[in-house]
């Protein structure tokens, strides 16, 4: 038996497939899975020895719809495929399943919730919503094969990224804090001065080393921000993702928005004080295995407008970005004290 997996984007949501498949690999040995996602980001899955990978070139060979056709026939010439487990369900993804139905491959598709997310933005539901990572599980079972998730961490960077990684920054025992002080919408972000106010407070307390974490279009700005953090280091550039996932499992906690910082330092086990804006983790977007008490937030009660967005795209209607401007350092502090993280 083989199984045909989508998901090819965003990081975040790959990485939230570690738990899944590792549990596959650990239930289901003998079905041989072709995993269909970007070469990037092969490292959240070391942990599968047994996974096959197809990388798509959609820059080149499987650009546009002539592509999808290409990257259909390549996938063939890779052997038999019993059924195609789309994780992902955007155009491209319906339109190579559809290819695959015509030959007479049987598929099953992830029930993204999207009508329950619409409801909960709209304020008609408060209730939580299926974690990203249940979904992909559900998908898996409708192909006949029910997993039990595993215990984390879910990611296992190799012994060598993590002599590099160690040699590259120098980290050593003591309290080291990952700070990914960023996020692709601005919805999602925390003020920075915030971060910087939050960061002197733990600093007056205790002797902390804090580690910069972010994308390489955040590469300037992170620059700028370890300037005014005496002592941090700034990881991006000089790391790669499996060295930075490597460093992450050294942390004594990260302080992350909702980004995929956030989700792939949860899954390398490591604890996340996750800071929540416009988004929500009732979206079922949260930090995986992280307490519930980890996610600071103004709670709906108290700002009716949020959350008012699923993504973090768009601007704020009310003009203030109150979500993220009432939660202030002190909040935040107090939260790291109630959990205990900070002492």
């Amino acid at each position: 038996m083989r199984l045909l997996v989508l998901r090819t984007s965003s990081m975040g949501d790959v990485a939230l497939l570690s738990p899944v498949l590792g549990g596959f690999a650990e239930q289901f040995g003998t079905v041989n899975i072709l995993f269909v996602t970007r070469k990037t980001f092969e490292p959240f899955f070391r942990h599968s020895a047994d996974l096959q990978f197809f990388f798509p070139d959609f820059k080149g060979r499987h650009k546009g719809l002539t592509g999808i056709f290409r990257l259909f026939r390549d996938l063939r010439k890779t052997g038999r495929i019993d059924h195609v487990v789309d994780l992902h369900d955007v155009i491209r993804t319906r339109i190579l399943r559809l290819l695959f139905v015509l030959t007479g491959t049987r598929f099953h598709k992830i029930d993204k919730g999207r009508r329950e997310k619409r409801w909960l933005i709209k304020g008609k539901i408060r209730s939580q919503l299926k974690h990203t990572v249940t979904r992909y599980a559900e998908t898996f079972a409708k192909a006949g094969y029910s997993l039990t998730l595993p215990g984390g961490p879910w990611i296992f960077p190799s012994p060598l990224s993590a002599a590099n990684a160690e040699k590259v920054t120098g980290i050593s025992d003591g309290m080291n804090i990952g700070v990914a002080p960023y996020a692709m919408h601005q919805l999602k972000m925390w003020p920075e001065e915030y971060m910087i106010e939050l960061i002197k407070k733990i600093s007056e307390r205790y002797k902390v080393r804090f580690w910069l974490f972010g994308g390489a279009d955040e590469a300037q700005k992170l620059e700028l921000l370890r300037q005014k953090i005496p002592g941090s280091f700034l990881t991006t550039g000089r790391l790669s993702l499996e060295e930075e996932l490597a460093l992450m499992k050294r942390l004594s906690f990260m302080i992350s928005m909702d980004s995929s910082n956030m989700h792939m330092a949860s899954l390398a086990g490591t604890k996340v004080i996750s800071i929540w804006g416009a988004t929500d983790p009732a979206t079922g977007f949260g930090a995986w295995g992280q307490p519930e008490e980890f996610s600071v937030r103004i709670p709906a009660a108290e700002l009716t407008c949020r959350p008012c967005t699923v993504y973090g795209k768009g601007s704020c209607r009310r003009g203030d970005h109150a979500c993220m401007r009432w939660l202030t350092p002190e909040l935040v502090f107090e939260k790291l004290l109630m959990t205990g993280l900070v002492k």
